[in-house]
């Protein structure tokens, strides 16, 4: 399947885009809104983007107790049910007089039954689409997710402008119902994908059995740590340019959008597979002016061209899939999911702790020269397992003699 107009003939496609469209821009307009509520009732950067990315740290309780239940339970049903939990939660967020501890009580409740959400979605796109089609599928929800980045960031900063950041709480919440609608009247209804019920059990043994391969640890971790580091850097957009964080989130999403489009669409599957590392280190390098504090206009410049670089994500999905069964396919793409969020909700606390003990622009640039090495460290790891699968055995060095990966 190369061509969008054979993926959109692809029944429920549409509507499976439409739903996650309407929830990813309650998340931006959401988000935006609750960051910029916090940074003014605290004044603490730190604060802020803990609000903002801190509660996808409780998605790594949520994946320990209920990421089984990605391939376990009847995925309408469960987007239905997240869709309407955040928009209760998110109303509860606008209510006036709430106190900052237990408004991030709330949030953490949401980041908790989000858990479940990227493995379910990653699922049932990875079940309606065929097996050759899910990259450029996949490529197409990047794209939606960067356009809607991009409109509710734009939207977002401009309401912010003439709304206080509880009315535009209570317009996400409205979204995520919107969703919560769409969900449930334009999907079918697919049984499980995999026998048997939810458990804390269940979840552990598929996570030792997707953790067992050595080149699905080195796909997770390449899925985690740059893309997560950078994203701390994102959290700080709103303390270092408190009037114009909207336009940077915006632009990020414009290169994120290009970047899936490409990668997705335009780059032969034969150079796709080679893309990875070179893109992660494209995530990162132009953070690494930041440190020069650039004015809004070249910070935007700068955004955009480095989330052009999140299109690494696409090839290392597919080669995660590629070394995974069908039946775990929900919970392997779940697991992304969460050490994804795990990784920025950490690298944003680290970058906000960061940021309030030296400077926003500072705390932004030594996330970026981490996030090169962690991929320069990543690449090297990966040829040395490539080379140690090519060798026989009994050849060269002792395969004892190699970094403890495990096989």
């Amino acid at each position: 399947m190369r061509s969008y107009r054979s993926l959109f003939r692809t029944p429920e496609f549409t509507p499976f885009l439409l739903s996650f469209a309407a929830f990813a821009a309650a998340q931006t307009i959401g988000g935006l809104a609750l960051g910029t509520l916090v940074f003014r009732a605290t004044g603490s950067p730190f604060l802020s983007a803990v609000s903002m990315f801190g509660p996808q740290l409780a998605q790594l309780a949520g994946a320990t107790f209920l990421l089984s239940g990605a391939d376990r339970l009847p995925p309408r049903a469960i987007l239905t049910g997240l869709a309407l939990a955040f928009a209760a939660g998110t109303a509860v967020l606008a209510l006036p007089g709430l106190p900052v501890g237990a408004l991030f009580g709330v949030v953490l409740l949401q980041g908790l039954v989000a858990s479940l959400g990227g493995g379910v979605r990653g699922g049932l796109l990875n079940e309606i689409l065929t097996k050759d089609g899910y990259v450029l599928g996949r490529s197409v929800y990047n794209m939606l997710w960067g356009l809607t980045q991009m409109a509710g960031f734009a939207a977002g900063g401009a309401l912010l402008a003439l709304l206080s950041p509880r009315t535009c709480l209570l317009l996400a919440a409205a979204l995520y119902a919107a969703a919560a609608l769409v969900t449930r009247l334009g999907l079918a209804a697919h049984p499980p994908r995999s026998a048997g019920r939810p458990s804390v059990s269940a979840t552990w043994r598929s996570h030792a059995l997707l953790w067992s391969s050595r080149p699905r640890r080195l796909a997770y971790l390449g899925l985690w740590l740059p893309n997560g580091l950078i994203v701390g850097s994102d959290s700080l957009y709103v303390s270092y340019a408190p009037g114009a964080a909207g336009t940077l989130y915006a632009c990020g999403a414009l290169g994120m959008f290009l970047g899936d489009m490409a990668v997705g669409r335009l780059v032969p599957p034969a150079v796709r597979g080679r893309l990875a590392t070179p893109l992660r280190l494209l995530l990162a390098g132009p953070y690494l002016f930041f440190v020069l504090r650039p004015g809004v206009v070249l910070s935007a410049v700068a955004a955009a061209v480095a989330s052009v670089g999140f299109a690494a994500s696409l090839v290392l999905q597919e080669r995660l899939l590629a070394r995974t069964p069908d039946e775990l396919a929900g919970q392997a793409l779940g697991l992304h999911a969460t050490g994804m969020a795990a990784a920025q909700g950490i690298a944003a606390a680290l970058a906000g702790a960061l940021a309030q003990l030296t400077s926003p622009a500072t705390a932004m640039t030594s996330m970026a020269a981490t996030s090169i090495g962690v991929t320069l460290l990543l690449a090297t790891l990966g040829r040395r397992a490539e080379r140690d699968r090519k060798r026989p055995i009994g050849e060269g060095e002792p395969v004892a003699s190699c970094p403890s990966w495990g096989n």
